[in-house]
């Protein structure tokens, strides 16, 4: 048995026995330029689905042994098959349309989400191929990242939808969230992160907190359906965005999120915290308020920042962050995603191992020191 502060994790794919404290990418890397001239070629018609499959593979294999190379306990398919991170489910099918929600981030760039126009809402692509994809190619443990239901709770249009009553469409959209989370822990993913960056941005949207407590109350009727065993390997991921060098909520106070996010009925929490202005502060919240079962992941390397954070830099943010936090409760992980939509071409391919390497060596560092 792999005890309480270990790197490593047991799964049904293999066992790490590094000691020390936790480390876990978040998920997206940059994807290669000839992959995203792939994506383009295949939506102008230029390309095929299996021309634009043997793209994505030849991205994947590298992807995976670039992970593999930083010496990292845990790996991820780098989300190479996912044009976005949030709408992934539901691309492509044919009762989305235009019009949605926008995202306005604070460079003045925006991300518009689709409306849904029909039900019975279905998912029409499953994480876990994604996970299998990556599994065949390692032997190392496998996290995978899904969307939060909160976040596709959006794509239902204000003025409703004739026929399909948002109850009902809540209902289906919880049961395809079960069902995707579901196959990836059968299917012995090491962790399986939910992607909630719209709860930071929800109290810029509503900031008497109306909207995130529906959001809380939504994944947690997923996450309620399952064991306190699978919750232990279920995490939530909270970041203020980070889309193309920008963010779409960082100015909202993470002291009216965090105590509303550690409502969440699940065992690993994914902070955002290296480009945070002011760590400690938010670590004094993280230490009043996470569940006693919980582990805390925080943020040791920022994607947006194209400087590559030292080894001791690393280092000396986790020792930080053991100050507040107990070592058997404590990991470390990247602040964001690299390129969590497709056409993110912000950050480099080569700067983001770079800084997954970093974040490795100065977690190792860290546990080193701290005598684990």
């Amino acid at each position: 048995m792999v005890p309480d502060g270990s790197v490593g994790l047991i799964a049904a794919r293999g066992t790490t026995t590094t000691m020390g404290i936790q480390t876990e990418p978040i998920g997206s890397v940059p994807r290669p330029t000839e992959l995203l001239r792939g994506f383009e070629d295949f939506a102008q018609g230029r390309i095929d689905e299996a021309a634009l499959r043997v793209l994505t593979e030849k991205a994947l294999a590298d992807t995976v042994s670039r992970f593999e190379a930083t010496g990292s306990p845990v790996i991820t398919d780098g989300e190479q098959d996912k044009p976005s991170f949030l709408t992934y489910p539901v691309a492509g099918i044919p009762d989305l349309a235009p019009g949605g929600p926008v995202v306005p981030f604070a460079d003045g760039h925006t991300r518009q989400l689709p409306v849904l126009t029909s039900g019975p809402f279905r998912y029409t692509a499953r994480a876990v191929d994604q996970l299998r994809a990556a599994q065949r190619l390692t032997s190392q443990p496998v996290k995978q990242a899904v969307i939060a239901p909160s976040a596709l709770s959006l794509l239902y249009p204000a003025d409703g939808i004739e026929g399909y009553p948002r109850d009902q469409f809540l209902a289906d959209l919880a049961d395809e969230a079960e069902a995707d989370i579901r196959a990836c822990l059968d299917e012995g993913a090491a962790a399986v992160q939910l992607d909630f960056t719209e709860g930071r941005l929800s109290l810029k949207l509503d900031p008497s907190g109306g909207l995130l407590r529906d959001f809380v109350a939504l994944n947690n009727e997923v996450l309620g359906r399952f064991s306190a065993e699978e919750r232990a390997r279920i995490g939530v991921h909270t970041c203020p965005g980070g889309d193309q060098d920008s963010t779409h909520s960082a100015d909202v106070d993470y002291a009216d999120l965090l105590p509303e996010l550690f409502r969440l009925k699940a065992g690993r929490f994914y902070v955002q915290l290296a480009s945070e202005s002011d760590p400690g502060r938010v670590l004094g919240i993280i230490a009043e308020h996470l569940p006693a079962d919980a582990r805390v992941f925080v943020g040791v390397t920022d994607p947006i920042d194209p400087r590559v954070e030292t080894p001791e830099e690393v280092r000396d943010r986790v020792l930080e962050a053991a100050r507040f936090i107990p070592v058997d409760r404590l990991g470390t992980c990247d602040d964001c995603g690299f390129a969590p939509f497709a056409d993110d071409t912000s950050t480099s391919r080569d700067t983001a191992f770079a800084k997954i390497a970093a974040r490795v060596e100065g977690t190792k560092l860290a546990s080193e020191a701290l005598g684990l």
